[in-house]
């Protein structure tokens, strides 16, 4: 009924900050594992983690087009993480009918 799995999942995520990022992609992972199976999750565990891609943008802004002049940094990421997935496989449940 209890079943373990290994599996490699590649999520996204963008922030203003390098932890908001980094954060933003660590929440996208439990939806991308709920959308592959129709099982029940008891646990997530990340095992291994890499960086596919980190992006930092900058972009200049003024207020009215030439006052207060500032740069806005934004960044992104793409991660491959390998998790450990524990789940009850609903297929192996008998329910009795009443």
């Amino acid at each position: 009924m209890k079943e373990q799995y290994t599996t490699s999942v590649k999520v996204e995520g963008k922030g203003d900050s390098k932890a908001k990022a980094f954060a933003s992609a660590l929440a996208n992972v439990q939806g991308t594992i709920l959308r592959s199976t129709n099982n029940v999750l008891l646990r997530i565990e990340p095992q291994d983690v890499s960086v596919l891609k980190a992006e930092e943008k900058t972009t200049k802004e003024k207020f009215l087009f030439f006052f207060l002049p500032r740069e806005r940094k934004s960044y992104a990421v793409s991660l491959e993480i390998t998790v450990n997935v524990t789940i009850i496989n609903t297929e192996k449940v008998v329910f009795t009918t009443q």
